[in-house]
């Protein structure tokens, strides 16, 4: 035992008043090296005041900003079978599920709330990085079909927040098949005649950006996410070049028309809410115009002969 440690620097400290400061209570840009106060990067949206670097934010933060005054409903998540391959690799896959519901607090990567912003009722499904990469499983799958559903049920426009390494590894051929149960449901949203928005974060590959964030009416990025299927090294070790500068980042990806826009996290909502005042009331106008186009039911003939 370190005496000097456990006893006299302890006395020390409460003879002279000192307190243990918090070890996060100042941030690195991991860009410019600048330290930034923790207090101030959260209530700017976790994004760096100087150089506008976008840090990795949690759902329940991403939500808390997203809707008015933080207020949201949130929506239980479907049960799914756990570990249903008895996965193990280094650690078994139950302790790596534990541990990450205990890091977050969340019971999967995928998170379903229902609020307004600026008044438009809306449905928003995040994905959390810090849930095992935000990777996608049946328990997000199941989440995510979830939302689609009561979108279409409650005729919500949906906002879909991406972030994701891809399918989980742990589960498999059943991981991959959450790729078109997710597509089906994206389609029924737009049956329905719902919008359907993708903000695309850091980063969103693998599997998921093959499938539900590469199918929305609108594609926002924000600033420097990594948007692809492939990572940039894997893609230069299979085709052996050198890829362009900024390959597979917003800004890139929006030059050459895979994404619509790249927004920054502070002007998202009131960028998301123009977008659904547009795509709400042309598609009102659209239905209007096809209901006076369509010729009105005739009398049955019955009818017109005993008239």
């Amino acid at each position: 035992m370190n005496w000097i440690t456990n006893y006299v620097r302890p006395k020390i400290n409460s003879m002279l008043g000192r307190r243990d400061m918090p070890e996060n209570l100042w941030i690195k840009d991991p860009e410019t090296g600048e330290m930034v106060f923790h207090k101030d990067l959260e209530e700017n949206q976790w994004v760096i005041p100087s150089s506008g670097y976008h840090m990795k934010i949690t759902a329940r933060d991403r939500l808390k900003h997203f809707f008015d005054n933080g207020a949201y409903e949130t929506l239980e998540n479907p049960k799914a079978a756990v570990d249903p391959l008895k996965f193990r690799d280094e650690r078994r896959y139950t302790d790596r599920l534990r541990d990450a519901k205990a890091k977050t607090g969340l019971d999967d990567a995928v998170l379903n709330a229902v609020g307004s912003i600026e008044g438009l009722d809306v449905l928003a499904t995040v994905q959390d990085f810090a849930f095992m990469g935000g990777s996608l499983g049946m328990a997000a799958g199941e989440a995510i079909v979830r939302g689609f559903e009561t979108a279409v049920e409650r005729r919500l426009p949906l906002i879909l927040f991406a972030a994701s390494g891809g399918a989980r590894m742990q589960e498999g051929i059943l991981s991959l098949m959450q790729l078109p149960r997710t597509t089906v449901a994206v389609d029924r949203l737009k049956e329905a005649g719902l919008p359907y928005i993708v903000v695309l974060t850091h980063p969103t590959t693998g599997g998921v950006t093959a499938s539900y964030a590469m199918l929305g009416d609108v594609h926002i990025a924000e600033p420097g996410a990594l948007i692809g299927f492939a990572g940039p090294r894997v893609i230069e070790a299979t085709i052996r070049e050198k890829l362009p500068e900024g390959f597979q980042r917003a800004e890139y990806l929006m030059e050459h028309g895979m994404v619509d826009m790249v927004i920054s996290r502070l002007e998202m909502k009131a960028t998301i809410t123009r977008l659904l005042k547009i795509l709400l009331k042309s598609r009102a106008e659209v239905e209007e115009d096809v209901n006076l186009q369509l010729p009105a039911p005739e009398a049955p003939a019955e009818a017109a002969v005993h008239a």
